[in-house]
């Protein structure tokens, strides 16, 4: 039988913000350590810094590359990615956006060769890792570039049992309603249908945001509602698939609050992430949905306000890990039963 237990790889994120004591507490969590082998990955300093931030107690057990496969519990990659002069707390810097991308290029690579199963990061700084050449719309489009995937990819936000999907992401208000496409629409559905797979849930309540007010009130607010959006979701139920909607944007997520809808499509990115953020910002967690390797992490930034201080909240870091936990078991599993 093959073992299910995945093999988690966790780097830091950001160094100057709270990613490294949010990591320091999770591991302190009960049930964290037994729940997947974990690899650290990244600067000892690091790792220490987050320790002393967050007051607790971190025993990194140092492995090498080609003993990965064969760790146990909580084992510790060590990388020199910055040094520790260079870790300005509460500050962006090109130096910590630096360290960042080479943990997160170390972690795809021991993915991409099977190594581990899944990823987990702390929060990045999106102005350090353009500063230090990122070179992409963000984290999630730079990891589909580095591992070379090609397919339909987005960014997915999920909070405890909802999830949400977006037609249209990082992009202005005045440029979203040429980009509602059907093709788009029906590719964020199928994105939370497959990640509800991976997670291990079949045929979820799918419910569709319209884009303009009152779901365009027949045309009287725009005809996106009636040309493309109530065709492909007709479409989708006459295939059998739990799809709803176009439901008005500002009642939809009260369905999802009362637990009648497994996952939102959303037209554009505020649509969703205020409404996930209003319903528990503390839980929140951002999954890049679509990519072969399962990757989360927590749904909020690196908090400079707070970074260093110890009043970082675990809960959204704790929820991501548990969610990347039963996404790399089903990860594992595919593997196993494709060879």
């Amino acid at each position: 039988m093959t073992d299910l237990k995945p093999r988690i790889a966790i780097i830091p994120g950001d160094p100057s913000g709270i990613g490294p004591e949010l990591i320091a507490k999770l591991l302190n969590q009960e049930g964290v350590i037994d729940a997947a082998n974990i690899l650290l990955i990244g600067d000892d300093h690091i790792w220490q810094q987050g320790a002393e931030q967050a007051g607790l107690s971190l025993d990194l057990q140092q492995i090498n590359e080609e003993a990965i496969t064969t760790q146990v519990s909580v084992n510790w990659l060590p990388m020199q990615t910055i040094a520790p002069y260079d870790v300005k707390i509460a500050n962006v810097t090109i130096a910590s956006g630096a360290s960042s991308l080479r943990c997160l290029d170390k972690a795809l690579d021991l993915a991409m060769a099977g190594k581990v199963d899944g990823i987990l990061f702390g929060p990045f700084n999106k102005s350090a890792l353009t500063s230090a050449g990122l070179n992409a719309e963000d984290e999630h489009r730079y990891i589909a570039r580095y591992i070379g995937f090609k397919g339909y990819h987005s960014e997915i936000n999920v909070l405890d049992d909802l999830m949400t999907t977006r037609v249209t992401s990082h992009i202005g208000l005045k440029d979203v309603a040429e980009r509602i496409t059907a093709d788009a629409v029906e590719k964020a559905i199928a994105l939370a249908e497959d990640t509800f797979r991976r997670a291990g849930k079949v045929r979820p309540h799918i419910a569709v945001a319209a884009l303009n007010p009152h779901a365009g009130d027949n045309g009287k607010f725009g005809r996106e509602e009636i040309d493309i959006l109530e065709p492909v979701i007709k479409a989708a139920q006459a295939k059998q698939k739990n799809v709803t909607g176009p439901w008005p944007s500002d009642t939809v997520f009260l369905k999802a609050q009362r637990g009648e809808v497994d996952a939102v499509v959303t037209m554009y990115h505020d649509q969703g992430q205020i409404a996930i953020k209003l319903l528990g910002f503390d839980r929140g967690v951002t999954v890049a949905g679509g990519l072969p390797i399962p990757v989360a992490t927590p749904a909020h930034g690196t908090a400079f306000d707070i970074a260093g201080q110890n009043k970082a909240n675990v809960g959204a870091t704790l929820q991501a890990f548990n969610l990347l936990v039963r996404m790399a078991q089903n990860h594992r599993a595919s593997r196993a039963e494709a060879q």
